[in-house]
C-alpha cells in the first residue's frame, strides 16, 4: 500500500453494487483525500451513504496508516456534506479549488477525520 497513488471501494447492498469511495493525494502514514458516491438516486436520502463512509473510513485509516482523512465535496451538494458531519468529520474551511483531474474550478468544503475520531467511530 505504501506506493499507491489512489485506493478505490465499492459498496455492496445485498450484493449489488450501489456506490464507492476512493482516497486520492495519498501520503503514505500521514494523510489521504475521500471522494463517495452512491450511482443511483433510488439509494439516496436513506441513510446509507453514513453507513457506507463509516465502514469505509477503517480501511483508508488501517491499510494506508493515515493520520487524517480529508474530504472536499461541492459545497452546495447538500448530501455529502450532510454525511460527513454525521459520520464525526470535522468542518475546516470553505474554499475555491480543482478537486479533482476531473473537475473545474468550484467552491468546495473541506471536511477533515483524525485518528483519534477513528478510535471513537470503533467503540460506537
Amino acid at each position: 500500500y505504501e506506493k499507491k497513488e489512489s485506493y478505490a471501494l465499492i459498496w455492496l447492498v445485498d450484493n449489488i453494487p450501489v456506490g464507492h469511495s476512493n482516497v486520492n493525494k495519498i501520503v503514505y502514514g500521514q494523510e489521504a483525500y475521500m471522494h463517495l458516491h452512491l450511482w443511483n438516486q433510488t439509494t439516496r436520502k436513506k441513510g446509507m451513504g453514513t453507513e457506507l463512509v463509516k465502514r469505509s473510513i477503517p480501511f483508508y485509516f488501517k491499510n494506508l496508516k493515515l493520520k487524517e482523512l480529508f474530504c472536499e465535496p461541492y459545497a452546495k451538494n447538500k448530501a455529502p456534506n450532510k454525511t460527513l458531519e454525521k459520520v464525526g468529520f470535522t468542518f475546516i474551511k470553505e474554499h475555491e479549488t480543482i478537486p479533482g483531474s476531473l473537475n473545474s474550478l468550484q467552491t468546495v468544503k473541506r471536511w477533515r477525520f483524525s485518528e483519534e475520531k477513528l478510535n471513537e467511530l470503533k467503540n460506537k
